[in-house]
């Protein structure tokens, strides 16, 4: 098999793992989440949640990149787009990094790569 075939299978396959599986992950908060939230109860006012009671999370505000375009792995703040923004990190990642690797590749001269 051609590299590049390699390299097209992984990618497909990287992205159906990032668009499908993305929907089975829990909505339940992680370990984190829970001790943060603990001794705490949420309550919705007005539509927005907040937290009574007494727990670290009560002095937690907002991160300053809730209102960014992947903010809680939805794209727009969609519910239902988790998958579309696990491909758009998947995207992300793989352009980043084989921007990296023809970089870091590009520094080293012929004699360096023969191991001279």
């Amino acid at each position: 098999m051609s590299r590049r075939r390699v390299l097209l299978a992984l990618a497909v396959v990287t992205l159906l793992i990032a668009g499908v599986l993305s929907y089975l992950a829990s909505s339940s908060p992680d370990g984190l989440d829970s001790t943060t939230l603990r001794g705490c109860e949420v309550v919705e006012i007005d539509g927005t949640e907040h937290l009574t009671g007494e727990c670290i999370a009560t002095d937690a505000t907002d991160h300053t990149l809730t209102g960014s375009p992947l903010a809680d792995y939805a794209v727009g703040g969609r519910e239902f787009s988790t998958g579309l923004a696990g491909i758009a990190g998947v995207v992300v990642v793989a352009i980043a990094a084989g921007g990296l690797f023809r970089l870091l590749g590009r520094r080293r001269s012929p004699e360096e790569a023969a191991g001279r």
